[in-house]
């Protein structure tokens, strides 16, 4: 079970959460790792429409993501709920790590074709397939009694800190030579390696001798445990089918270019405009979490988060893009926040990787997924339609969850949650 008790979920103030030398030392090498990612994901998309000019292609990349981690949900689950979840970690790290090394050699030979970029595409998502679920159950492991929201928030500050801080760089990276930006990569997620394989997870042994002999059985159990957890279902789903359809950040290659107008650079910081709006309402949700109406909020945030989608899609003034993109990455850090203090109080610790793993799937197919769905479709009836047309699927998809999972609605405060 999670240190956190849900009597207390706030008794902890930042300060005190940060006191904490695991605590610390994982929000700092998370920061680092998630800049080299940053830096290659928005490299990346970029490289590949430069080379081919089409915006299916995006969306390819991000399927060539996605996919590992759909067909491996079952082992990678399992993985992290049996094995020690730091190791598991940093062996996907590695992965990821290597593959930015294979970027740079890529792109250092002029590439003009983009079949081994999705490639290693392939191989990065199978990496991050195995690391997500164990990392992101490290948290919970590591926060303080009274700490976990907190954790939640100073986490999700630290990774949307990194989302500023990665595209922006990319730009400049880029506008140099792509190989620079993908070695830049590199070399963060190498020390960000280094810096987690000194955070001391104190429980991790004690969860390792108590688990069973893992079986296919063993391997649904997050399956079934998400299913039978009405709660847990509605929330995971929601934010599957609202981003798979408002998820536009995938084609603002293309609108930086032909909606907008803007270089390299100024695209990179278009990317970063995301993280400028969620590291924004991530350090305001450290301060002061949400503690009332916890579900009518992440619904009315899922709401602006179509609403913002719909005037990127319309708009041609790259101020007004600027700021969509910011205001619709700070209404999504505010589900990111309720859904991550949420699937850690409702699941016992010994089920967590599994739920993670297939929480992790349910979010990569609304992100990489949503990628390809926008790329194809935008490929057809056009950018600005695909966008707009996501923003208002996104607003028909909180009405029906509205009056459909009367369960996530009514979610008061933190502590009314019952683990299952």
């Amino acid at each position: 079970m999670s240190t956190e008790s849900p009597e207390t979920p706030l008794a902890l103030s930042a300060r005190q959460v940060l006191a904490s030398p695991a605590v610390s030392a994982f929000l700092v090498s998370q920061f680092i790792i998630t800049v080299g990612v940053m830096v290659q994901a928005a490299t990346l998309g970029k490289h590949v429409f430069d080379i081919t000019g089409n915006e299916v292609d995006i969306g390819w990349l991000g399927l060539a993501e996605f996919l590992p981690a759909a067909a491996l949900v079952l082992v990678t689950g399992i993985i992290a709920d049996h094995f020690n979840r730091k190791y598991v970690a940093i062996i996907g790290l590695i992965g990821e790590m290597l593959c930015s090394v294979a970027l740079v050699l890529y792109a250092r030979s002029d590439p003009t074709s983009t079949t081994p970029m999705f490639i290693i595409a392939v191989f990065f998502g199978a990496s991050r397939a195995f690391m997500a679920p164990s990392i992101r159950s490290i948290a919970p492991m590591i926060a303080p009694a009274g700490g976990l929201p907190r954790v939640v928030a100073m986490y999700s500050a630290t990774w949307t800190g990194a989302v500023i801080v990665g595209p922006a760089a990319s730009g400049f990276l880029y506008s140099i030579d792509p190989s620079v930006a993908y070695g830049t990569s590199a070399v963060l997620i190498f020390v960000g390696i280094l810096l987690l394989t000194g955070v001391a997870v104190p429980h991790d042994l004690a969860r390792q001798k108590a688990a069973e002999r893992p079986t296919i059985k063993h391997a649904l159990e997050g399956l079934q445990f998400v299913r039978r957890t009405p709660i847990l279902l509605a929330a995971i789903s929601l934010d599957l089918f609202a981003v798979l359809f408002g998820g536009a950040i995938a084609l603002l290659p293309v609108i930086a270019e032909e909606q907008l107008h803007v270089g390299d650079i100024a695209y990179g910081w278009l990317r970063a405009a995301g993280g400028i709006g969620a590291a924004s309402m991530a350090i305001f949700l450290a301060m002061k979490p949400i503690t009332r109406n916890i579900g009518k909020v992440l619904l009315a945030v899922v709401g602006l988060f179509g609403a913002g989608t719909i005037v990127l899609g319309t708009t041609h003034i790259y101020a007004v893009a600027f700021l969509a993109v910011a205001v619709v990455s700070a209404a999504d850090m505010v589900s990111v926040f309720i859904r991550g203090s949420l699937v850690p109080l409702v699941t016992p610790d010994e089920k967590l990787g599994r739920v993670m793993a297939v929480e992790n799937v349910f979010i990569g197919a609304s992100n990489e997924l949503g990628a390809f769905e926008s790329g194809l479709v935008a490929s057809a009836i056009g950018t600005p339609a695909t966008v707009v047309g996501g923003g208002i699927a996104t607003l028909a998809i909180v009405g029906v969850w509205w009056f459909g999972f009367p369960s996530l609605r009514d979610v008061d405060r933190f502590e009314d949650l019952e683990l299952a």
